[in-house]
């Protein structure tokens, strides 16, 4: 079933390309052989000189570290990633060479890595392709197709396939506003899930995997209308596991996304032993995105800025490269 779900999704925000709010933008007067040339000066200093290699790498954007990789080859003679990897470790290593790859090719390497060896890595998964447009999941799709990466069925992986699936996306969103559609998708919904005894889960699939995100954000204020529950408390209600998480993550993303984002983090942060993980991935994945609006939701609904949350649940070189990422204090 959730393999299915993952599979059919077709998210689409609809009106166009969504706005940016991103807290890396290129940076004024780029010479990307200086930047390389201090990378190297920095790598080959003796215990490395972390902090110039997070100034730079944290404060170019993608297609600029890209040119900085470029020279970095032609003088050093060797790849600026083998040499980052030589040169650092642990969450650093991590977060600067998730730098050096776009955010479509990060999302796929981080979804590829969530599938590899015994078990999966649901939580990675569900995040990323719950909470991806349609037009990103159709970017992780070509990077996996032009790089021939292909994802095995493992033994208990539900998840094999996801977006990647040949027919993954033949839904195109349309702006005109369907009201009588919209009408009829909240009285399914609630009829093939509160109404009744059990869960038609194949309904709630295909409704809430098959349609754009302004058409279900009004599917689910017209859904309250029938139901004595909103859509969260109902899927707690309905379903269970990943199924469960699935549906959830889907919902909290097509109402507020950067807030969705911003628990995230929050959470990960003040679990015992910061999930280091799912806060790199957010703030590498999202600091040329929507990083910006993630920071007013953080401080919306915490009280507390994100650069103080990160400030006190995070230590040494890699708290200095999330806060220079994030971008100032709010």
């Amino acid at each position: 079933m959730v393999s299915e779900f993952l599979g059919q999704l077709t998210l689409s925000h609809g009106g166009g390309e969504e706005p940016k709010f991103p807290t890396v933008v290129p940076v004024r007067d780029f010479d990307p052989a200086k930047d390389a040339a201090r990378i190297d000066t920095a790598i080959k200093t003796k215990g490395v000189d972390e902090q110039t290699i997070i100034d730079i790498l944290t404060r170019r954007s993608c297609d600029q570290r890209r040119e900085i990789a470029f020279e970095y080859e032609r003088v050093a003679k060797k790849d600026l990633n083998t040499a980052l990897k030589g040169a650092l470790s642990g969450p650093l290593e991590a977060l600067m060479l998730g730098l050096m790859k776009s955010t479509t090719q990060y999302d796929a390497s981080e979804l590829k890595a969530s599938m590899k060896g015994l078990g999966t890595d649901e939580e990675t998964l569900i995040e990323i392709v719950c909470s991806r447009s349609n037009e990103e999941l159709l970017e992780i799709k070509r990077v996996y197709k032009d790089r021939e990466m292909k994802l095995e069925r493992s033994t208990g992986n539900m998840f094999w396939g996801l977006v990647f699936l040949p027919n993954s996306f033949p839904y195109e969103p349309s702006n005109v506003i369907d009201y009588e559609k919209i009408d009829e998708d909240a009285r399914s919904l609630y009829e093939a899930g509160v109404k009744r005894k059990g869960t038609d889960v194949a309904t709630w699939i295909s409704i809430m995997s098959q349609r754009s995100v302004p058409h279900l954000q009004k599917v689910f204020e017209r859904y309250k209308s029938y139901s004595p529950y909103d859509m969260k408390e109902s899927i707690r209600k309905e379903v269970k596991g990943d199924l469960e998480k699935s549906f959830f993550t889907l919902v909290e993303c097509f109402e507020n996304r950067q807030l969705y984002f911003a628990n995230r983090l929050s959470e990960a942060m003040k679990s015992k032993g910061a999930k280091e993980k799912v806060v790199t991935r957010i703030m590498v994945s999202r600091c040329e995105v929507d990083l910006m609006k993630i920071r007013t939701e953080f401080k919306r609904q915490h009280r507390r800025s994100l650069y103080q949350t990160i400030a006190e649940h995070t230590k040494g070189d890699y708290q200095k490269a999330l806060l220079s990422l994030c971008g100032g204090d709010d």
